[in-house]
């Protein structure tokens, strides 16, 4: 059994949306949103790089991430601590670049690498709302309420 489990899979094939921490050369933070983030299997997550230069340059000088799935409805997730490795072309390459189009509908001329990441850490985030005894319901309800707010109603 690899690092992760059926429930981060789950929430990482949901929300596709992960938050992509990395270390610039000058020892700055970089933190870029990445729509393409899948889980490619048990022990590893992977993205398109469709317009992501400094993220890219990042993790070829200094291939160790951090990314972020969070399910913003219910504030619950997962982070995923790792090594990132910058593919280009290969077999390995077009198998992903496949993937992407078949699952997601990703144009693979948009593709211009793949980070492939090995996971050697996961673990849960949850917000600070359950602290105060909130349920998933009640947390739910107000963060539906809070889009009705800013958005008007659906």
């Amino acid at each position: 059994m690899g690092i992760l489990t059926d429930d981060m899979k789950r929430v990482v094939g949901e929300q596709r949306l992960g938050f992509v921490a990395t270390v610039c050369p000058d020892g700055t933070p970089n933190l870029s949103p990445k729509g393409t983030m899948a889980v490619l299997d048990d022990d590893h997550l992977v993205f398109a790089d469709l317009r992501s230069p400094q993220t890219i340059r990042n993790l070829e000088s200094n291939p160790s991430v951090e990314v972020n799935v969070v399910d913003q409805v219910v504030r619950k997730g997962y982070r995923f601590k790792g090594v990132a490795t910058v593919l280009r072309d290969g077999e390995d390459f077009a198998r992903i670049t496949a993937m992407f189009r078949d699952d997601r509908e990703v144009e693979p001329s948009r593709i211009r690498a793949v980070v492939v990441i090995e996971v050697t850490q996961a673990l849960p985030l949850v917000s600070p709302a359950y602290d105060t005894g909130m349920t998933e319901e009640e947390v739910t309800t107000a963060y539906k309420q809070r889009l009705v707010e800013l958005y008007g109603p659906f």
